[in-house]
């Protein structure tokens, strides 16, 4: 009754589901290993945060590149403020605002963009403090520059003068007549009583979508392998009763009236 497994078709399909559930399953456990991924870089970004508030201060330069090591960590930068931006639409402790954000000209001849702090409702420059004038020395949490999409970030573009989506190198270069370095820097206490803005978790840490989509994968493999192996069954259910329907006789023969039709 089983013969037919062994024709050419049911070779052809039994080598597919062989080679279709490990693959489903090493798939599966991939996106499940990338999700675990995210899970422990997120409790080690916040780790890394809560520890960087205890440590001292190192300066700007030897913090530099940001990396996920550097992200978070508190530095030291001296110069004087030059430009003032406003970035709207950010959000803090549920309430919608904007971050203060000025630009700090070093002696190295590259301006930092330093968020001096958050202001409820809209963003107007009447609003906003005037930066301190003369030379000053600044402490924050070193930033990773921005991607316009992502993590809450605004892509909206048209916004009005002296305002910026942003923080990040390429959307200041345009708006300020100096180089800008590609980081950014978060007071510990937020200037002129504006609310200081807390350090964000290290670039591709957090739990945000993509992190569940390689959870939501992750149950679409183990899915497959599920209905790989449900197919298999069906068509060998299938194939196993047509089997004893033909050797019960209950399979119609064709033949007879083929012949009957040829002899009319």
């Amino acid at each position: 009754m089983y013969r037919f497994l062994l024709t050419p078709r049911w070779w052809g399909i039994n080598i597919f589901v062989l080679l279709s559930i490990p693959f489903c399953i090493f798939m599966g456990s991939w996106q499940l290993g990338r999700f675990e991924d995210r899970v422990q870089d997120h409790r080690t970004a916040a780790e890394q945060v809560s520890e960087a508030a205890r440590e001292a201060p190192r300066p700007l330069a030897e913090m530099l590149p940001v990396t996920k090591a550097t992200s978070g960590r508190l530095v030291t930068a001296s110069g004087r403020y030059g430009k003032q931006l406003l970035v709207p639409g950010r959000e803090l402790d549920g309430r919608q605002g904007f971050y203060v954000l000025t630009l700090l000209r070093t002696d190295s001849g590259e301006a930092l963009p330093v968020v001096r702090g958050w202001l409820p409702g809209t963003a107007e420059a009447a609003k906003a403090p005037a930066a301190p004038r003369g030379e000053v020395t600044v402490t924050g949490a070193l930033q990773a520059s921005e991607t316009p999409g992502d993590n809450g970030v605004s892509a909206q573009g048209g916004l009005p003068a002296g305002q910026t989506g942003a923080i990040s190198a390429a959307s200041l270069v345009n708006l300020v007549p100096y180089d800008v370095y590609d980081a950014w820097v978060t007071l510990t206490e937020g200037d002129s009583g504006m609310k200081a803005v807390p350090a964000a978790a290290p670039p591709d840490t957090g739990l945000d979508l993509k992190a569940f989509q390689n959870l939501g994968y992750t149950a679409e493999w183990f899915a497959f392998v599920g209905f790989v192996i449900f197919m298999w069954f069906r068509l060998l259910r299938r194939e196993v009763e047509f089997a004893r329907d033909a050797a019960l006789g209950l399979v119609p023969d064709e033949e007879p009236a083929t012949a009957d039709a040829g002899a009319k």
